[in-house]
């Protein structure tokens, strides 16, 4: 029966997770329907469950009558353990690439198989991104993914490679093309996109190894077109990350942020 927790042995708890877990980079705002389908529920179940998360602020209504990830949800997630540490280490760095370059500006860690965004700079002036913080978007059509995962441990790659996502006309599909564009990335040191992940946009991105040489993280921009900037962006963005390691080695902890 709908709306009954113990249905299929299902707990309430699972359902609450079904939906918070319904919003992504790609669904940030559903309707009722969206969010019971998304979230595999019953539709009375969805509707009185989120009703419950509204009024505890772990979702939000819009005026359109649709869904959105709530207040109390983004409060909690800052206060996660490890990413935050490394959130709270880089960035000054990400302000000064920032500073230097007016572009859209990211930090973020390899999670599975996609980038987890931890921070992100973003001006008047910056490209406008589907990256937000907290968005889990493909390792294949970002630069921060791709500079993630041309370090990542080959399972991973595998993984990626065996699913290539195609967000535009232009992102990678064919396995042999990203795996040579991921020799380059380790061979110059940086990843590059042009409208894989959002038309119109280009970008460039660097790994961040800790102490021990080991990725944890990548730095990256968006711009417009990279033309005759490539360069001059990824030195501003390998200064960032040397900075960022420097600091690292001074002996803040970093928990697992990789899996």
């Amino acid at each position: 029966m709908a709306g009954n927790s113990a249905r299929d042995g299902v707990s309430v708890t699972h359902k609450v997770l079904a939906l918070l877990r319904a919003f992504d980079a790609h669904h940030r705002e559903l309707t009722l329907t969206e969010l019971a389908t998304r979230a595999q529920l019953p539709l009375a179940t969805t509707h009185r469950l989120a009703g419950e998360l509204v009024k505890g602020q772990a979702l939000a209504r819009t005026p359109h009558a649709t869904y959105v990830v709530g207040p109390l949800t983004w409060d909690v997630g800052q206060y996660a353990p490890g990413p935050r540490n490394l959130t709270d280490v880089a960035s000054p760095f990400l302000h000064d690439v920032y500073a230097a370059t007016h572009a859209t500006v990211h930090l973020a860690v390899r999670e599975g198989a996609t980038a987890l965004y931890l921070a992100r700079l973003q001006g008047n002036s910056s490209v406008p991104v589907v990256s937000f913080v907290g968005a889990r978007l493909p390792l294949s059509t970002t630069g921060v993914g791709k500079a993630l995962l041309a370090y990542a441990p080959d399972d991973v790659r595998r993984e990626v490679m065996s699913d290539l996502q195609r967000p535009t006309a232009y992102s990678i599909v064919q396995a042999g093309q990203l795996a040579r564009q991921l020799a380059d990335v380790r061979r110059r040191g940086y990843a590059v996109t042009v409208q894989e992940m959002s038309l119109g946009t280009a970008s460039v991105a660097v790994p961040v190894p800790d102490p021990h040489e080991q990725v944890v993280a990548a730095v990256g921009v968006v711009v417009r077109s990279l033309r005759r900037d490539e360069r001059r962006l990824a030195t501003a963005l390998q200064v960032a990350a040397r900075g960022i390691q420097r600091q690292l080695a001074l002996g803040l902890p970093l928990d697992g942020m990789t899996s």
